[in-house]
């Protein structure tokens, strides 16, 4: 009852998988991935044990077709099952059991797999391959691009509720994501995933910031702050963090116009940078200043 693709980047060795469906909260039981090791989609009648033990036997060497067949093997349950796996080189391999409700299929390209069940056609899964294949940039966006084409070519049957992405970094921890957001419960998951996918990247950034005042590094942090303030000019935090950024790079004008706005909006920013440490944040003595001309 739902669409997704599991892929890899080839440039970033990133591997990822998205999803949508009429369920509340689908990625809670369609997503699995692991850095540097590989990525998982489990779906129609899901079998929820496929996600971590998929992962054990990638993590222990087996390659996506390998364990393809070891979890076929032990379900009897396997022809209501769909899944597909993308492992570290980019093999990757979609299984779609017989009795999965149609219109339901699955088709696999370089370094991806997509798969669909309980579709409005049959033509889903071979646009989002086309769409995958014929997208650039960022792995997120590529899969975004994916799941806006099936939903365009007819989508779930049933229409829209929820929708998932998870893209785990080529090397790191089993706690390490490059993106990791869910939408549980909504009328268009695809376009609230998206705007979560872009308000993410500004949050990046801000970490980012945060991570270079801690190591001195001021200059550089304004950057990241003003940067995370273009992607999302609206957002009081970034805002706030990119206007005192600017008045300690030398652009007080603007900087105290984002630190007055955020302000404007609730005077609970005002009372923050009052409690801001200045040995932290060295713009603080300015920007008070500022702001009381």
């Amino acid at each position: 009852m739902t669409y997704s693709i599991v892929a890899r980047d080839s440039a970033t060795g990133e591997l990822g998988v998205a999803v949508q469906s009429h369920w509340f909260s689908v990625g809670s039981v369609v997503v699995a991935g692991l850095a540097g090791v590989g990525a998982i989609a489990t779906q129609a009648s899901p079998n929820l044990s496929f996600k971590h033990r998929g992962l054990e036997m990638l993590r222990d060497g087996m390659d996506a077709a390998a364990v393809s067949l070891a979890l076929r093997e032990d379900d009897p349950a396997i022809e209501h099952r769909q899944f597909a796996i993308v492992d570290a080189t980019g093999a990757a391999v979609a299984f779609t059991g017989s009795a999965c409700m149609g219109e339901a299929g699955q088709i696999m390209g370089d370094g991806y797999a997509c798969q669909a069940n309980m579709m409005r056609n049959d033509t889903v899964w071979a646009t989002m391959a086309r769409t995958f294949e014929n997208t650039g940039g960022s792995l997120s966006s590529r899969l975004l691009a994916t799941l806006d084409a099936a939903q365009g070519a007819g989508g779930d049957l049933r229409g829209q509720q929820s929708a998932a992405i998870l893209i785990v970094p080529a090397e790191g921890t089993a706690a390490d994501s490059v993106v990791d957001l869910r939408v549980e419960d909504h009328p268009a998951p695809l376009v609230e995933l998206r705007r979560l996918v872009t308000l993410g990247g500004a949050y990046r950034l801000a970490d980012d910031g945060d991570d270079l005042v801690a190591r001195g590094d001021f200059a550089t942090a304004a950057r990241r702050y003003v940067a995370a303030n273009e992607i999302a000019p609206d957002n009081d935090e970034l805002r706030f963090w990119a206007g005192l950024g600017l008045i300690g790079a030398g652009v007080p004008q603007r900087g105290i116009e984002l630190l007055r706005a955020s302000i404007a909006s609730d005077s609970s920013w005002h009372e923050l940078l009052t409690r801001l440490d200045p040995t932290d944040v060295p713009s603080r003595g300015e920007a008070l200043r500022l702001l009381a001309e």
